[in-house]
Formats: structure tokens, C-alpha cells, sequence
């Protein structure tokens, strides 16, 4: 199967789901490189454009968001295609985020092999992209932190949900409860080291302007 211009790049920090990506490409023909974070990625687009970028958003490092808003602000890149895949930000408000950033595509996770398929398939063969407009730092900056608040405050409150539960369950059934709140405080986590990044991002900015 030929593909235009380059490999596709595929950015995600779990490695299971790393893979399964790139095997699932691989399997049915694209080239691929692998990136763990959007800094990775940024790294190894300054030195070959690729004919198609699939990320994830939650990710340490530079996320998917802050990705594309890279990748969409630069003359060099900012008609490279790109597929968001996400667990995490799924509300009808990260999609419209996600789009107007200049995503093709929105999949969700888990990942169905099909349907991931036949939409790469499309949006390669969809013709030369038309670069679209670039978001504002300003636009970027407000719709970024709107969806991280409100990530946290849905992860905090699912925190508090399970904790409250426990206290409540006998101890043959805490097991499973204990890993989602070991899951979840995780993911709080990264979500809170997405913000700070972000409010230092916003703070250089204003010092700058």
C-alpha cells in the first residue's frame, strides 16, 4: 500500500497501545514511526515530514492538544493530517476542541481495528490536506485550560465517588476498587502536570507580549 509522502507517525505513551497501533498499521502495509510524547514527535517531524500523524492527548511531555496547535502554527507543517485518538477527552466539548485545532479525524478508545482502518484509509486518500486556520494563542490558551479543568474536576470527582465507596464494601470486593483509584489518581496527576505546564506556558506569554 503506497503512501504519500511519508510514514505515519503514531504518538502515544503506552506501550501497549503503541504497539497494537503499529502493528495493525504495519500489518496491512503503512510504514511507521513510533513517538511516546508530542516532543518526540516534534523531534522526529523537524526531520521528515509524514504523511499522516495519529496521536493520543493525554501524555506527558508536550499532549496531543499542545501537539497540533505546534504543528498547525508552523507554515512547514501545518498541513500535515492528523487522527486524535483519546479515552480521556471524549465530551462533545474536547471534540469540538480537537477539530477546531485542525484534527481530520476523532476516534475514540478502544480502538476498533475497522473502523481505525478504513479512516486512516480515508484521510490518506483524501487528497492534499487544505491547511486550516491556525487557533490563536489567546483561543488556544482559554479552550486548553477549559478542558483541563474540567478533566481534573471529573477525575476528582470520581476520586472522591471510590474513596467513599470503599468505606462501604467488605473487604473481598475492595480489590478491584482499589486499582480504578490507583488509576484514577494517576490520571489526576498527569492531568494536574498538564495544567501546571500550561499555567507556566500562559505566564511566559504574558511576560512576552
Amino acid at each position: 500500500m503506497n503512501v504519500p509522502y511519508g510514514p505515519i507517525l503514531i504518538v502515544e505513551d503506552v506501550p501497549n497501545i503503541l504497539e497494537l497501533l503499529d502493528m495493525t498499521l504495519r500489518f496491512k502495509g503503512y510504514p511507521t514511526i513510533k513517538a511516546r510524547n508530542g516532543q518526540e514527535a516534534l523531534d522526529y517531524i523537524a526531520k521528515e515530514a509524514p504523511a499522516l500523524v495519529i496521536t493520543d492527548i493525554l501524555m506527558p511531555r508536550l499532549d496531543g492538544f499542545a501537539l497540533v496547535h505546534h504543528l498547525r502554527n508552523n507554515p512547514q507543517t501545518s498541513s500535515i493530517p492528523i487522527i486524535f485518538l483519546s479515552a480521556t477527552y471524549v465530551t462533545p466539548e474536547d471534540k469540538t476542541f480537537a477539530m477546531n485545532l485542525g484534527a481530520a479525524r476523532f476516534l475514540e478508545k478502544p480502538v476498533d481495528t475497522e473502523e481505525f482502518l478504513l479512516t486512516v484509509a480515508e484521510v490518506l486518500t483524501g487528497g492534499p490536506a487544505t491547511a486550516p486556520r491556525p487557533m490563536g494563542q489567546k483561543e488556544f490558551f482559554k479552550g486548553y485550560r477549559e478542558r483541563l479543568e474540567h478533566k481534573l474536576r471529573h477525575k476528582l470527582g470520581q476520586i472522591q465517588r471510590t474513596e467513599r465507596l470503599l468505606e462501604t464494601l467488605p473487604e473481598e470486593q475492595k480489590g478491584a476498587f482499589y486499582a480504578l483509584l490507583e488509576d484514577a489518581r494517576a490520571q489526576r496527576d498527569e492531568i494536574q502536570q498538564e495544567m501546571d505546564d500550561l499555567m507556566r506556558s500562559i505566564e511566559n506569554y504574558k511576560n512576552h507580549t
